[in-house]
């Protein structure tokens, strides 16, 4: 064979090559990264469960990006997603109830915030779950990263599984996901030794440090640890976020994420 005619097969090979490997479906457990061929058959080969992470575009402070929820459990759902080995996440829902707007109350007393009312925001998650169970998905699993909103989704979850009774669709709101960000990781805080008045329920310690641990970039973190230390004016409630940190945390999103995971597949085992 001549030299000419062996480079030819090989550049063929490799042209080849390179079209099997375009033509591949992404390695992704992101639903809006697929073609809707590439879903159907990502379900058809059980990928069954579908991730609804809810977040929230709200005031966090002066040196917290307003997206902090919608990053945060974009994220961790991804995480769990991964975790779980049958599921994929959906886009995350960014507009949730926030407070009212005449006259603006709670969160939408500062710049930013975006609110919609309770109803709106049902229907759009009941909408969204039946969308999911039309097109083949078993398990819809809600996960809100706000603790606003989290009598909504029971809500949703209570109707869905009403109207779903008979079929092989249900869905889910687990309540380790909510319960370990807040409370379950704010009891890992003070076994550090951090204070309540340190930690906070809104901006403080605590939110700071999970966001430093999967977006950094939406922290301003030279500006905060110089700052005096923020108060209720500033949208910071009972707490200091200025020694937050990545590797704080990290303490927090690895066990929202096992819980999580530990969770979902208790509540869907044998489905």
């Amino acid at each position: 064979m001549s030299l000419l005619l062996r480079k030819a097969f090989v550049c063929l090979g490799l042209s080849c090559a390179a079209g099997l490997a375009f033509a591949q479906a992404p390695q992704t457990v992101q639903l809006e990264d697929l073609t809707w061929t590439e879903l159907r058959d990502e379900i058809a080969a059980g990928k069954t469960t579908i991730i609804v992470p809810i977040g929230g575009t709200e005031q966090s402070g002066p040196y917290v990006a307003l997206g902090k929820h919608n990053a945060r459990v974009r994220v961790l759902s991804a995480r769990i997603a991964q975790g779980l080995g049958d599921a994929l996440v959906a886009p995350v829902i960014a507009y949730v109830p926030e407070g009212g707007y005449a006259p603006p109350t709670s969160h939408m007393r500062f710049p930013g915030t975006i609110t919609v009312p309770d109803d709106v925001f049902e229907k759009t998650l009941e909408s969204a779950a039946n969308s999911f169970e039309v097109h083949g998905f078993k398990n819809v699993v809600f996960l809100g990263d706000h603790g606003g909103y989290q009598d909504d989704i029971k809500r949703v979850v209570a109707r869905l599984n009403k109207q779903w009774a008979g079929t092989k669709a249900r869905a889910f709101v687990p309540p380790e996901y909510y319960g370990e960000s807040s409370t379950g990781y704010a009891r890992t805080l003070r076994e550090k030794g951090y204070r309540d008045d340190e930690i906070g329920t809104h901006a403080g310690l605590a939110d700071t440090s999970l966001l430093l641990a999967v977006a950094p970039q939406m922290v301003r973190l030279d500006a905060l640890r110089t700052a005096p230390k923020p108060g209720p004016a500033d949208g910071v409630y009972g707490g200091d976020p200025r020694r937050a940190s990545a590797e704080l945390g990290r303490l927090g999103t690895d066990a929202i994420v096992a819980r999580t995971i530990a969770a979902i597949r208790k509540d869907t085992a044998g489905r």
